[in-house]
């Protein structure tokens, strides 16, 4: 599989000259897998995997980073499995992975489905290290995903104010464009980090061409930026594989798939991490550790 993130890689029970060559560091070029672990959407309904409950997801959590996984996107659930933005939860869940999954980034969700308005952005002042941020609008499979530039700019606020990296959402060509304004006109931090989400039906499709226009233009305009794609339901895997060849990091989880393939559901949040952490040796990758991923976002280190 390579190397499982956020563990040492020295071996304590082998001869002392051959841990320098295990302290070495891989040839390949790392990448970050996410694991985005429950959503708003997915109920025990569809696959019972889904972590729901604060002990779930921590253990779910756990698994991944076990897996490979160097970051978790965060939502949480009521006990009824309806989506909440309550800080409480948010602060439980946070507690959870830090003491068991040291070292691992976390990423609250700032989505839509989760809240209303201000109350989206109500847990920042929890200090995680990355956040979601959608710079636009655009149509979901019932909704509008509604996300208003007065909006947009009191979420980056309190990211700012509270020292959390956004991560940028772009269900849409225009996000990618609003983020570069936005961090030219200094509302955003710079180096960007965007997230490309594919295949959530009356926004994006799922076209290799699309993805590689836009880090194209990712490029173009902002060199130092990173970049991550999803693929939601069935595209998730094809879109695992053009990122890993293009050189992005990748988002897998039972928030974006519930199922494994065509013939059954995913077991685990870890089952889908395990087959990102196998492809990567396909493409000269290996999954990165937490302290990896953090130095490629640019993230203050572990507590």
């Amino acid at each position: 599989m390579g190397f499982p993130s956020c563990r040492s890689h020295v071996d304590e029970g082998a001869p002392a000259d051959t841990k320098v060559q295990l302290l070495s560091p891989p040839m390949s070029t790392p990448c970050i897998i996410t694991v985005a672990i429950t959503g708003s959407l997915p109920r025990k309904e569809n696959n019972p995997a889904v972590p729901i409950s604060v002990a779930e997801q921590v253990e779910s959590t756990h698994a991944a980073y076990e897996a490979g996984a160097s970051l978790v996107h965060l939502h949480v659930r009521n006990d009824d499995q309806t989506p909440t933005s309550n800080p409480q939860r948010f602060a439980e869940v946070q507690a959870g992975i830090a003491r068991h999954c040291p070292g691992m980034i976390i990423q609250f969700s700032t989505g839509g489905r989760s809240g209303n308005g201000l109350e989206r952005g109500g847990m920042l002042h929890l200090g995680p290290d990355m956040a979601s941020l959608t710079t636009g609008s655009c149509n979901f499979p019932a909704m509008v995903y509604m996300n208003p530039p007065d909006l947009i700019l009191h979420l980056a606020e309190q990211m700012r104010n509270h020292a959390v990296k956004p991560e940028i959402e772009a269900f849409d060509l225009s996000m990618l464009y609003q983020a570069v304004r936005l961090a030219e006109e200094g509302v955003l931090p710079n180096p960007l980090h965007i997230q490309f989400v594919f295949g959530v039906k009356n926004a994006m499709p799922a076209l290799r061409n699309v993805l590689e226009f836009q880090v194209a233009e990712l490029k173009r305009l902002k060199p130092d930026a990173t970049w991550a794609a999803a693929g939601i339901g069935r595209h998730q895997l094809e879109v695992n594989h053009w990122t890993l060849e293009l050189g992005g990091h990748c988002r897998t989880g039972l928030e974006d798939n519930v199922r494994y393939d065509a013939t059954r559901l995913a077991a685990s949040n870890a089952e889908l991490v395990a087959r990102v952490a196998d492809l990567c040796g396909k493409y000269d990758r290996h999954p990165a550790s937490c302290e990896e991923a953090r130095a490629l976002l640019r993230l203050r280190p572990a507590a």
